[in-house]
């Protein structure tokens, strides 16, 4: 039988709650994707780090999005569904990798570029700076072959290959070369307020943002409120109408319907209409998600315990691989 290739993807663990663009651009694929893949997905509490966080609030953060998670169908049976502090040796390969990297290598980055210029480069820390090698590391560790990621990640993926492919030329064969797992355009949810920024949870007007843990009467009131235009038609045009656009897709993708047929069926409609049947769409979707999450999050133990076995599976995987990099790197093995 042949083995399932294995993925590799996670989230930071950075707002209370994940909001629709995560659950629709995220979660549905990793669902998907754990069925055929041997899929290894983590909460990214180490990047969290990268700028100033609570430390109460991450810890209770890192729970409730790993619960977040499993209630949108990551199964903790079939995938590893684990906590980045967790296992030790991403720290570690961190390390051995920026020892690899260039510091123009690093500058280029543009992540980094665009966030450094939002907080004043004196602000910005050297972490934040090279997280995209953590990131690497991240990856590496699990020799993964395919790693699920928007558009926005590909020069982090390039980073990872280039310095995978330099460790193997310079040690020896160690690293499995990844490959990105792009995820389709249409999947990419956009503010509510703002149509032509992406969803995101460091949006200007939290009126934009429809939060999984939201209560229903609050979704509703973001849906209906969401911008359109002076238009009238229910068409699908991503540049002339942003906002109907992206009501489609959120429709399309949780209904499971065609745009072409959302848009036949909404012919000669108003925006209010669209508005109504998708508030009953999202509903449907999300509803279940919350409840599920609050009910995990109501028993923490039962919770750390699963987070807990399976960083123990993680660690196993990453173990290996750290001790083949520190063997051929000259590292000094501790003896017994």
């Amino acid at each position: 039988m042949t083995a399932k290739p294995r993925l590799f993807s996670g989230m930071q663990p950075s707002a209370e709650s994940l909001h629709l663009g995560n659950y629709i651009g995220a979660l549905l694929s990793w669902k998907a994707l754990q069925e055929t893949h041997d899929a290894f997905f983590f909460l990214a509490d180490m990047h969290a780090i990268t700028v100033p966080q609570d430390p109460v609030a991450l810890r209770e953060n890192t729970r409730r999005t790993a619960a977040q998670y499993i209630a949108a169908g990551i199964d903790p049976s079939k995938s590893t569904l684990f906590v980045q502090s967790q296992v030790p040796a991403h720290a570690q390969l961190a390390w051995v990798l920026n020892t690899l990297t260039g510091f123009g290598e690093a500058s280029r980055m543009t992540q980094f570029k665009d966030k450094a210029a939002k907080q004043g480069a004196d602000s910005a820390s050297v972490g934040l700076f090279t997280y995209p090698i953590l990131q690497a590391g991240d990856i590496l560790l699990y020799q993964a072959a395919e790693v699920p990621v928007g558009e926005d990640q590909r020069q982090h993926i390039e980073l990872t290959r280039d310095l995978a492919t330099r460790f193997n030329s310079r040690f020896g064969e160690t690293f499995r070369i990844p490959e990105p797992y792009i995820l389709k355009e249409t999947a990419k949810i956009f503010d509510l307020q703002n149509p032509q920024s992406k969803m995101s949870k460091s949006s200007e007007s939290p009126a934009g943002i429809v939060w999984l843990l939201d209560d229903a009467k609050t979704t509703a009131k973001k849906i209906m409120r969401a911008v359109t235009d002076a238009d009238g038609q229910i068409i699908f045009d991503r540049d002339a109408k942003p906002g109907v656009a992206n009501l489609l897709t959120i429709f399309s993708v949780l209904g499971e319907i065609p745009i072409a047929t959302l848009e036949a069926d909404f012919a000669g409609r108003g925006y209010g209409d669209l508005k109504k049947a998708l508030v009953d769409v999202v509903e449907a979707s999300l509803g279940p998600v919350r409840a599920r999450t609050l009910e995990l999050l109501a028993d923490p133990t039962e919770l750390d315990r699963i987070l807990a076995a399976n960083a123990d599976r993680a660690n196993e995987v990453a173990s290996a691989t750290l001790a083949d990099v520190y063997d051929k790197v000259g590292f000094l093995p501790r003896s017994s």
